[in-house]
Formats: C-alpha cells, sequence, structure tokens
C-alpha cells in the first residue's frame, strides 16, 4: 500500500464482505486490524464494502481497482477479474502492482496453515494481525525458536 500511496498520493483499502475466499476474521474485524496496521499513514485510508467493487469504486468516484499480484499463477484469475470489471464499468481502470521478491511465497493461505499449527510467522505479517492470528486460533505468542514464550 505504500508503494501504492507513492504513485497514486491517497489509497483505499476496499475490505470485501462478499468474498468467495474463508476469511478468519469478520468483515468488521479485518477493517479495525487493517485500521490498525495504517494508522501512521495519512496516505492510507481503510474502508469496507458489500458487493461488487466496481460499484464500490464508482460510488467513492473513483477510477482505479489496484491489485496486487504475486506471481504468474496470479496472473489468470486477476485477468479475469479485470476484464470482468471492465465489461461492468469501463471507466474504471485496473492497475496491477508487483509484490516485492520476498513475498513472492507469502499468501493469506499459507500463512492461516502455518499460524494454525503454531508455526512463527513473524515478518510475514505485521505484528498486529499476528497477534489476532495466534489469538483466534487460541495459541500464545511462539518464540522466534518455536517454543512459546
Amino acid at each position: 500500500m505504500r508503494r501504492a500511496a507513492k504513485v497514486f498520493g491517497t489509497v483505499v483499502v476496499a475490505v470485501a464482505g462478499d468474498s468467495h475466499k474463508t476469511p478468519l476474521f469478520s468483515l468488521e474485524e479485518r477493517i479495525a486490524i487493517a485500521e490498525e496496521v495504517f494508522a501512521n499513514d495519512h496516505r492510507v485510508l481503510v474502508e469496507g464494502f458489500r458487493g461488487l467493487l466496481v460499484n464500490y469504486v464508482k460510488a467513492r468516484q473513483a477510477n482505479v481497482i489496484l491489485r496486487g499480484m504475486r506471481a504468474v499463477s496470479d496472473f489468470e484469475f486477476e485477468f479475469q477479474m479485470a476484464l470482468m470489471n471492465r465489461k461492468l464499468d469501463r471507466t474504471i481502470e485496473t492497475v496491477f502492482i508487483m509484490t516485492d521478491y520476498k513475498w513472492l511465497y507469502i499468501s493469506s493461505t499459507i500463512v492461516k496453515e502455518v499460524a494454525k499449527h503454531g508455526g512463527d510467522i513473524r515478518g510475514m505479517v505485521p505484528d498486529r494481525v499476528r497477534e489476532r492470528m495466534l489469538a483466534r486460533y487460541g495459541l500464545e505468542q511462539a518464540s522466534p525458536n518455536g517454543r512459546e514464550g
């Protein structure tokens, strides 16, 4: 988001309430967590929405959907979504931004699986997210060497 804010000035993190994914946290919890993570960056705003993303973007009087991609494996899905969004509203553009190489292997699925089984996810997610995940799974904070601490 901070890289995107350098390009666009202000970025809205639009947290989806209706998704094909199975989130660990409710929409309200995800909004609160994102607000905490970006609290010190006035260029990043956090809002929740339900329904179609293009409708949210239009209602906000914006014209760009920014999507991050980790690897080529993300491209097909993101490309399909961009084309569908374009079909629904030709005034809204989709812009892709590539992740930093150090995040290529990170996905929410992998992080949730590691956390659920007590693995150390430090450095994979912000500290506040890690704390919330461990609490959700009923785990104590693990030390970097794998022992509770």
